[in-house]
Parts: C-alpha cells; structure tokens; sequence
C-alpha cells in the first residue's frame, strides 16, 4: 500500500516518469520516509515498554559482579534494550565501575549499546528487510560479547582513570511503574526519540535517495564490491571519524547496497560508525587511559573488519 501511494504520488500526481533519476530518487524518498517513520513509532513503543523493567539501577544490580563471558552476554543483550549514546558513555562508565560490574561486562555494554538499538532495528528492518535486521544484531552482539571478554581477560583495570574507583555516584531507589505508567512512559519516550531522530532520517533518506537516483551503478562495485579486498578496512577507515547514530547512517547505506556495495563491507561501516567513531573515543579518555583506548580500537577494529569479510563471503 505504501509503496503504491509513492508510485501514485510520483508518477501520476507529479508526473514524473518511471525510471527516471529525479522519478527513482523521490521514490525513494516517499516511500522509506512514510515506512521508516511508520515503523519506528510502533517498534519504539513496544521496545519502550521493555526497556522501562530495565532503568540504570536495575541494570547495574544485573550486571554487578556477574562472571566473565555470561557476564558479558547478558551485558551485551541489556545493551539492546538500554538507552544509551556516547554522551553518556562517561557517567554509564562510572556507574558502573562504582557498582562492582567488571570492566570486560561493562564494555560489552557500552559496545553492545549504540551499536545495537531498536532504531537500527527497525530502519535495517524496513529498508533491507528482517534477514540482514537480524545478521547485524547478532554480528554486533557477538562483537560486544568478545571485545568485552577479551578486555575483561586482560586484568586492564590499572589503565581506567584513577579518579573513576574513588567516586561514589550514589544509587537511585527503583520505583516500581504499573503498566499504565509503562504505557506513559513509552508514549513520552517515543515523541522524545522522534522529535531527536526525524530531522536525521530525513536529512539521511534525502541522501539515500539522491544516491540511489544518480550514483553510477557500476562505480560501487568497482570500488566497494565483494571482489576488493580492501573495501572493508577502507570502510571502517572512513567510518571511525565520523559520529552518527543509525539513523544517520543507515538510510544512506541501504542506498549504497542497492547500487553495488557488499553487505559485509555496508555492515563493517555502519559498526565504526556507530561504534568506533573518533568523538566517542574522545569522550572516553575521560574515564580510561590512552593505552586502554587503543587497545579497545584495536580489538573493535579488527573484529569489524573480519565481520565484514565473514559476510562478504558467505552472502
């Protein structure tokens, strides 16, 4: 029905022609716009509703002194359902160094987190479908669960900031919600990341759809195919100085796939987008010491590029 709609409004209320660059771009444009906004209201309100049994307290007594890799499991699943974004990644951080959760846990948290979130969810959802929604899930999952386990592995606690053990942020007590409370709640926090996100969506699905219409369809595959070796770390090159969340990023690599990106290499950029970006690392020095940050770089890195080239592969 939505697609029909753009098609009508389009090729038949504006009367562009099908098959046209300015045709398929606003196509493009209509259609993702009206699904993505569709999409993220309803899948935002459910997940919402979850999310309001886990606030900040209630996480860190789960995550509190858990053992290493079920730790770090159960840490990178609570990331998909916790808010969380590199502004807070300082105060997430010490909260929960202050609770007793271990350092490995608490970075498969804060990876697992921005990485891997219900808006990623629903616009990979809405503009490749529920196959690749569901691979980079699970791919971001497993790379929170091993960079976490092998930074907890490494006893690199002496590299956190000295400041960060000495604190004592307090504990909130946790009110316990009914569920009309959790339906308030969900109703407020969907108008709240609608009102942040909508203005990147459509800024991002302009972009998509500009690219969709105009890009060369041979210029993707010749430089960001499956059959370049190097796409994917140059990939992740390009991705680490940027900062945008998966509403940003999302929209504009849906349209790099259609014209001839590699699903590994499209998911490789969106991971060092999301979670390896230069500002985040910046706002992390706070809290860990040069050397811990290179190290998380290095694991991040490496296993977003082999991510990368484990999808390249087998799709």
């Amino acid at each position: 029905m939505l697609k029909t709609f753009a098609d009508l409004l389009i090729y038949h209320w504006l009367g562009l022609a099908p098959g046209t660059m300015l045709g398929e771009a606003l196509n493009f444009f209509v259609y993702d716009s009206i699904k993505i906004f569709l999409m993220l209201t309803i899948i935002i309100f459910g997940v919402s509703i979850l999310r309001s049994y886990f606030p900040a307290e209630r996480t860190k007594k789960i995550l509190s002194h858990k053992r290493e890799l079920y730790g770090n499991i159960v840490a990178a699943l609570l990331g998909i359902v916790t808010p969380f974004c590199s502004c807070s990644a300082v105060p997430v951080f010490i909260g929960f160094i202050e609770s007793g959760v271990p350092l490995g846990i608490t970075f498969s948290f804060l990876i697992s987190s921005p990485m891997v979130n219900e808006v990623a969810l629903v616009m990979l959802w809405g503009l490749l479908g529920w196959k690749v929604a569901v691979i980079y899930i699970l791919s971001g999952v497993t790379i929170a669960i091993i960079a976490g386990y092998l930074i907890g592995k490494g006893n690199l606690e002496h590299l956190v900031e000295e400041y960060v053990y000495q604190m004592k942020v307090g504990e909130t007590e946790i009110v316990e919600q009914t569920f009309g409370d959790r339906l308030c709640y969900a109703r407020d926090y969907t108008k709240e990341i609608l009102k942040k996100v909508w203005l990147y969506v459509i800024i991002a699905i302009g972009i998509g759809g500009f690219i969709h219409g105009y890009a060369p369809e041979d210029f993707l595959v010749q430089y960001a195919g499956k059959d370049n070796i190097w796409a994917v770390p140059m990939a992740v090159l390009i991705g680490v100085p940027l900062y945008s969340n998966a509403a940003g990023v999302i929209p504009i690599v849906t349209a790099l796939i259609q014209k001839g990106m590699s699903l590994g290499t499209a998911l490789a950029f969106m991971m060092a987008v999301t979670a390896l970006s230069f500002p985040e690392m910046i706002i992390l020095r706070n809290v860990l010491k040069p050397k811990l940050i290179a190290i998380f770089i290095m694991i991040m890195a490496v296993a977003i590029i082999f991510t990368g080239y484990l999808f390249n592969f087998i799709i």
